[in-house]
């Protein structure tokens, strides 16, 4: 489990296919590596990967099948930045919400603009995830947890709006979107198992 508080930003160093998948190296100086092992788990953008080898100079590998590529974004390119986060541990602080590092759906950033010294970013999700996106309610853009402002049904899907401030803009990777890019989006748990107690409940 995760909470969405980016810890470090990463810089993918190295893709190196393998069959199915790629090995990706990843450079990251400002994280505390002091409690990291083999096999443990870091969020990448949002997917949670295992860590595969511990490398002088700040540096790891991991693993990314095939799978992992087709559902996710930014976990391909060299030179790419990579929002981390290390695995949560019982007496660590909530400061977030409850993440999974599962990956649900990627969304098309389709507004970025400033407001004041924070900007605006519009996020349309794909028509499976808009029943699980809701005003004030939280979401996952590229490993962060955040709160929504709007939310708006769209023929395909629906589109939702963020506030980031400037400490969210200069600590992670979302001040480089671009209206055109993508991310990757995790729904929040609760609103999952909501959906599904209902949908059960409906059928019978």
């Amino acid at each position: 489990m995760f909470t969405g508080i980016v810890q470090a930003l990463g810089t993918i160093e190295q893709v190196k296919p393998f069959p199915g998948g790629v090995r990706l190296t990843v450079h990251a100086p400002e994280l505390d590596f002091s409690d990291i092992g083999l096999g443990d788990s870091i969020t990448h953008n949002g997917a949670c990967m295992t860590v595969t080898e511990l490398l002088p100079g700040s540096r790891f590998t991991i693993d990314v099948s095939d799978e992992s590529l087709r559902c996710t974004v930014g976990l391909d390119r060299e030179g790419g930045r990579v929002n981390l986060e290390k695995a949560l541990r019982v007496n660590d602080r909530l400061g977030g919400h409850l993440v999974s590092g599962h990956v649900d759906g990627i969304g098309d950033v389709v507004g970025f603009d400033p407001v004041g010294d924070n900007r605006e970013l519009v996020v349309r999700a794909p028509k499976a995830l808009a029943k699980y996106l809701a005003v004030k309610g939280s979401v996952v853009v590229n490993g962060v947890s955040l709160t929504t402002n709007f939310v708006r049904d769209v023929a395909d899907g629906c589109e939702f709006s963020i506030n980031l401030i400037p400490h969210t803009l200069q600590v992670t990777t979302l001040g480089g979107l671009v209206v055109g890019g993508q991310v990757n989006l995790e729904i929040d748990l609760i609103a999952r198992y909501v959906e599904r107690m209902v949908s059960l409940e409906s059928a019978q």
